[in-house]
This record gives C-alpha cells, structure tokens and sequence, in this order.
C-alpha cells in the first residue's frame, strides 16, 4: 500500500484545513491515522479510525477540533482540521494498520507541512 497525503498550506489561527490520505490499494483492509511532527519534536499521534470507519479516537490536543473519516470506495482518508493553533504546525502523515488500536504502523505516508500564523 502506497499513501500519498496533500491539503496542507499556510493558515491563520483560527482556520481550517482538510487533509487527505490517498492509497494506491484498498484503504478497506486497513486502520487508517494521522500523526504529526514538529521541528525539534518527536511525531506524535493525532487520530485515528477503524476499518469501518465507526470508531474514531483523538489525542487530547486535537480533541473536539479535529475530526477525521475515510471513504473506502475512493480509498481516501481525511483529517479535518478546525480552529487551528499555531501549535499545530508540524508536518502531517498518515498511516495504515492492520490492527486497529496497536502500536504498530504497517505503511506510511510522505508528509504534508501544515503551518498557522497567529
């Protein structure tokens, strides 16, 4: 499975972007998820969604700004992204599990850079 990520840019606080995660197999067998990093900062996780897409769970920084979804069909993942902070700026991957949940990530994404202005 290859995963190519794109919608990140420049953004003033306070704004919106939507990234999306397309793979070049069927995103159906996977879990899907974002992380993000820093400069000078670890990656760090930012959501995640199951197979079906019916759960869904988020690291506290993003929580209730952040959502994400996919469309199996288009083989595409999206992390929506809301009241953004300047703390948010990192580069942005997404990845692919085969068990939802663990800590292991079977492939991965270039990044995305996302950057807000404040």
């Amino acid at each position: 499975v290859q995963l190519q990520a794109s919608g990140g840019g420049l953004v003033q606080a306070g704004g919106s972007l939507r990234l999306s995660c397309a793979a070049s197999g069927h995103t159906g067998n996977y879990a899907m998820a974002w992380f993000r990093q820093a400069p000078g900062k670890e990656r760090e996780f930012v959501a995640a969604i199951s197979r079906s897409g019916l759960d869904t769970y988020f690291a506290d920084s993003v929580k209730g700004r952040f959502t994400i979804s996919r469309d199996n069909y288009k083989n595409t993942v999206h992390l929506q992204m809301n009241s953004l902070k300047p703390e948010d700026t990192a580069v942005y991957y997404c990845a692919a599990q085969k068990l939802y949940g663990s800590t292991k990530y079977d492939y991965w994404g270039q990044g995305t850079q996302v950057t807000v202005s404040s």
